[in-house]
């Protein structure tokens, strides 16, 4: 009798090496109006995506001056770039008066990459 011997292979994907910086897209989601008006606040979501390394910061503005914040670490995605996060709330009054909001990335001195919201373009609804 035969002793039959199955070998089991494991194969693993080739390590994608990625080098220098790929700069992610951003993008700020408004806030809903169910939420202005039911509890009186504005929260605003900003997505940076597909960028490497992990890194990246993200920071806001309204109107121009600065709103500290915490974001998300970078999330690895299945393509070997990652994405991050980040929630500004702001008081109902605080939304009705700006103007612009702003989400910069920024990554060890290179070039940020904004997205604005500006509140003229948002429709209630």
């Amino acid at each position: 009798m035969l002793a039959m011997f199955v070998k089991r292979v494991v194969c693993r994907p080739a390590a994608l090496l990625l080098s220098g910086n790929t700069p992610p897209k951003v993008i700020i989601l408004p806030p809903s109006s169910a939420e202005i008006s039911s509890l009186n606040t504005a929260t605003l979501l900003c997505v940076a995506s597909e960028g490497f390394p992990s890194d990246w910061s993200l920071s806001w503005k309204v109107d121009g001056s600065s709103r500290a914040q915490e974001s998300s670490a970078g999330l690895l995605q299945k393509d070997a770039l990652y994405s991050w996060s980040s929630s500004l709330t702001l008081s109902e009054q605080e939304w009705m008066k700006s103007v612009s909001v702003s989400c910069e990335v920024t990554w060890s001195g290179q070039p940020a990459v904004t997205a604005q919201l500006r509140r003229d373009q948002c429709s209630d609804q």
